[in-house]
């Protein structure tokens, strides 16, 4: 997780919401990403979705069924589906997203053999997207 908050400080430094992301196998980061939205004009852009793409090409194939995702913030439905379709194996999330993340949708956005774990490091995570919007503002 602290790969990912990493990758969230680098996506408030550019201005973006600051949510970061790791895919991790075997012990290694194979994918990474943070929020591109902005930068890339492009509201499909979030830190999910750039990992993911960065770690299907790090594995040669779609599915990552023995990875792990480390976010930021719980992944919004648009990342949990894309998700659920590359069958990754565990979620780790720090935040929770009342507002708009996966988990307000039943049943589950996920891939059913998908396991999940909520709020590691979640008040660093919190504080990042607080501290981030308290500026904005």
């Amino acid at each position: 997780m602290r790969e990912a908050l990493l990758e969230a400080r680098a996506s408030a430094a550019e201005g973006e919401i600051p949510i970061g992301a790791v895919v991790v196998w075997k012990g290694r980061v194979i994918g990474r990403g943070h929020n591109m939205t902005e930068r890339l004009h492009d509201t499909t852009a979030h830190a999910e979705m750039i990992a993911i793409t960065s770690a299907t090409e790090a594995m040669g194939g779609k599915y990552l069924s023995d990875c792990t995702l480390y976010v930021t913030v719980e992944p919004c439905p648009m990342c949990a589906g894309a998700l659920a379709w590359s069958q990754m194996g565990r979620i780790v999330y720090g935040a929770p997203d009342p507002r708009r993340g996966y988990s307000l949708f039943s049943p589950s956005l996920l891939h059913p053999r998908t396991e999940v774990t909520a709020g590691v490091l979640g008040e660093d995570c919190s504080n990042l997207m607080l501290e981030f919007f308290k500026n904005k503002r």
